[in-house]
C-alpha cells in the first residue's frame, strides 16, 4: 500500500508582486483566547475594490507594455505587427490619464477572494464588494454590459454592470491565517467567447497528434479577442469546469510559480518546453497581431494537470490587449493593490516610424455608397485604409430590431444602405469630449443577417474586429459587399484621434445598443473581405487538415 502523501494541485512558489499601500484603515488585529485575529472594516473592502476596478479600467502591467515595446524593435515583425502595437501602446498612454478606459467594453467582474482562517469581516463580503464595483461603473466612464433575464427571453441592461462573479474560498495553508487575498479581473465579452474546452481521449497525448489539435484549435481563435494574446492551454484536469477555470487564471499569469516538472503526487505544472513550442507554432501562422504577421501571442502557458483515466479536458483561454487584471491583499499592515504601469508613454518609441502608414489608401465615406464600393473594389484583400465622414453604429440587439423589421415586410433603413456600419457599443462619453471608448465588437456575431441585410440593400460596408465565416464571405461575392477590419483593442486612442461627433441615430430605447451615428477623422482599418469573395482570414485559418483518432476509453 502506498503511503499517505497530500499534495496541492497548484503549489505555487512566492509571490513576488510588487504591491503599493491603499491604506491602513480599516485593518486591526485582536487578541484573543483563540490566538490573533485580523478584523477587516467593510469599508476596507468596498475601497480595494473600487480602486482595483478604477486601476485596470485605465492601467496595465509593466510587463505587457515590455512586450508590446519590444515588437516594435523586432526586425521579424510585420508591418501590420508594428502598426498595431504602436497604436496599443498609444491607447495605454490615453487610458493612464483616468478619463477614456483603455477599451469600450468594460468587462463582466470577475473576483476571487482566499480569507485566511483567522480574518474576521462581519460583513456579507460579496455585498460589499459588489459596492465596490457599483462605485466604480457608476462614477468613471464605463460601460455597463450585464443583462438580467426577466424571463427566459426578455433581458434588460441592470444599468451597474453588477452581478459580477464573486467567489470567496477558505485559504487553510499555515502561513496564511491573517492574510486575504484577491484577484480582481475585467474580462470582456471578446475574450471570454474565446474561453474554449474540449473533451479529449487518451490519443490526442502524443506529440504529433497534439501539434495537429493545438493548429487547429488556436487558428480558429482568430483575432476576435484581439491579439496579441496572452495564450493559456491546460491539458487534464480532474473535472471539464475545473480545467477551463485553470485555463483562464493561467492567462493572467496568476499561476506562473507552479512546478516545471510533475511528480507521482499529482499535482500540476508547467511545461516550459511545450510553452515554447506552440508560442513558434503561433509566430508561423501568419495572423500576426490582428491582420498578418508574427505576433499573434506575446507569450503561451501550458499547464499539465491530472485526470480521470476516461476523460482527457483541453481548455484554451487568452487575455487580450486590454490584459486587466490586478492583484490585492490585505493584511496587518494593510490594503494593497498591486502596482501597476502608471506612465506608459515610456515605452512609446521617440521616433514614430511614418513608414507605417506609407500603404494606407483614405477612403471618404461621404461618397455615394456605390463610389465607396467601387473604390474598395480596386484595393486588394490585406490593405491598410483610412475612413473619413459619417459611419453608423449598430450591434446585436440593433441587428434583431432591423431583422425584425424585415419580417414585419418593412423597408431597410435608408441609414443602413448609405452608410458603412461600425458593430461597435460606446462606453460613456467624458464630460466635454465627442466620445466615450469606441473600439469595434467581434463581427462573428452578426454574420447571420449579413446576406439578407445585403440583399435589402444594407450593410454593404461592415467594420469591426475578428474573422468571419464563409457565410460572409459568400454574402460579399454575390451582393458586391466588403468587410474591413478594424484594430481590436485601442478604444481610447480611437475616441480621442478619430471620433468627432457621436448622436444616437434609432433605436435609442437600447441604450450602448442603440444605432448611433459618427464622424470619424482617419479612423484605421483593413480590407479583410472583398466583393469577390477573397476573405484574408482564409490563408491563415486553415490547418493542417488532419483528423485526430478518437474512441472510448475504459472507465
Amino acid at each position: 500500500m502506498p503511503d499517505f502523501v497530500f499534495s496541492e494541485i497548484f503549489p505555487l512558489g512566492p509571490d513576488t508582486t510588487e504591491y503599493r499601500l491603499l491604506s491602513k484603515d480599516g485593518v486591526s488585529e485582536v487578541e484573543t483566547p483563540l490566538g490573533t485575529f485580523l478584523k477587516v472594516t467593510p469599508e476596507a473592502i468596498t475601497l480595494l475594490t473600487e480602486t482595483a476596478m478604477r486601476d485596470i479600467a485605465h492601467l496595465l502591467r509593466t510587463d505587457h507594455l515590455q512586450q508590446l515595446s519590444s515588437i516594435l524593435s523586432d526586425p521579424e515583425a510585420s508591418a501590420n505587427d508594428r502598426f498595431v502595437a504602436l497604436d496599443l501602446l498609444k491607447n495605454a498612454a490615453i487610458a493612464a490619464g483616468g478619463v477614456l478606459p483603455m477599451c469600450q467594453d468594460t468587462g463582466t467582474v470577475i473576483i476571487t477572494g482566499k480569507r485566511g482562517a483567522n480574518v474576521i469581516t462581519n460583513s456579507h463580503d460579496e455585498k460589499v464588494i459588489s459596492e465596490g464595483i457599483f462605485n466604480a461603473y457608476q462614477k468613471m466612464n464605463l460601460r455597463y454590459s450585464q443583462l438580467a433575464p426577466l424571463s427566459m427571453w426578455e433581458e434588460k441592461n441592470t444599468g451597474t454592470n453588477l452581478p459580477a462573479q464573486i467567489e470567496i474560498y477558505a485559504d487553510t495553508k499555515p502561513g496564511h491565517e491573517l492574510e486575504y487575498s484577491f484577484m480582481f479581473m475585467a474580462k470582456g465579452g471578446g475574450s471570454a467567447n474565446k474561453s474554449l474546452m474540449f473533451q479529449e481521449t487518451k490519443a490526442l497525448l502524443n506529440p504529433e497528434k497534439l501539434d495537429e489539435f493545438l493548429d487547429e484549435k488556436l487558428r480558429l481563435l482568430g483575432t476576435a479577442a484581439c491579439p496579441p494574446y496572452h495564450l493559456a492551454i491546460v491539458i487534464g484536469g480532474p473535472s471539464a469546469e475545473y480545467s477551463l477555470k485553470v485555463a483562464k487564471l493561467a492567462s493572467t499569469r496568476s499561476l506562473d510559480t507552479l512546478p516545471v516538472k510533475g511528480t507521482i503526487d499529482g499535482h500540476g505544472f508547467r511545461d516550459l518546453e511545450m510553452e515554447q513550442h506552440v508560442l513558434e507554432m503561433s509566430q508561423k501562422f501568419g495572423i500576426g497581431a490582428q491582420f498578418g504577421g508574427k505576433y499573434f501571442c506575446h507569450d503561451v502557458r501550458v499547464i499539465r494537470l491530472p485526470r480521470h483515466g476516461a476523460s482527457l479536458p483541453v481548455s484554451i483561454a487568452v487575455s487580450c490587449a486590454a490584459d486587466r487584471q490586478i492583484l490585492a491583499k490585505i493584511n496587518k499592515d494593510g490594503v494593497f493593490l498591486e502596482q501597476l504601469e502608471t506612465e506608459p508613454a515610456q515605452f512609446l518609441p521617440d521616433v514614430i516610424d511614418t513608414h507605417l502608414n506609407d500603404d494606407m489608401t483614405k477612403i471618404d465615406l461621404n461618397q455615394p455608397m456605390k463610389d465607396v464600393l467601387a473604390q474598395l473594389s480596386k484595393i486588394p484583400v490585406k490593405s491598410r485604409v483610412a475612413l473619413s465622414g459619417s459611419m453608423i453604429v449598430a450591434r446585436d440587439l440593433a441587428h434583431a430590431k432591423i431583422n425584425q423589421m424585415l419580417d414585419e415586410g418593412k423597408a431597410m433603413p435608408e441609414y443602413m444602405k448609405n452608410h458603412a456600419v461600425y458593430y461597435a457599443g460606446p462606453a460613456k462619453t467624458p464630460t466635454g469630449m465627442a466620445s466615450g471608448s469606441f473600439g469595434p465588437t467581434t463581427a462573428g456575431r452578426m454574420d447571420s443577417y449579413v446576406d439578407r441585410f445585403q440583399k435589402a440593400g444594407g450593410s454593404m460596408i461592415m467594420l469591426a474586429k475578428g474573422n468571419r465565416s464563409s457565410v460572409v464571405t459568400n454574402a460579399c461575392k454575390t451582393n458586391g459587399g466588403f468587410y474591413l477590419g478594424s484594430i481590436g483593442g485601442p478604444a481610447a486612442l480611437l475616441a480621442q484621434d478619430c471620433i468627432t461627433k457621436v448622436e444616437v441615430l434609432d433605436f435609442e430605447e437600447l441604450g450602448m445598443e442603440a444605432v448611433w451615428k459618427i464622424e470619424i477623422k482617419d479612423f484605421p482599418a483593413f480590407v479583410v473581405v472583398d466583393d469577390k469573395g477573397n476573405n484574408f482570414f482564409d490563408s491563415v485559418t486553415r490547418s493542417l487538415g488532419k483528423t485526430i483518432p478518437v474512441g472510448p476509453e475504459s472507465g
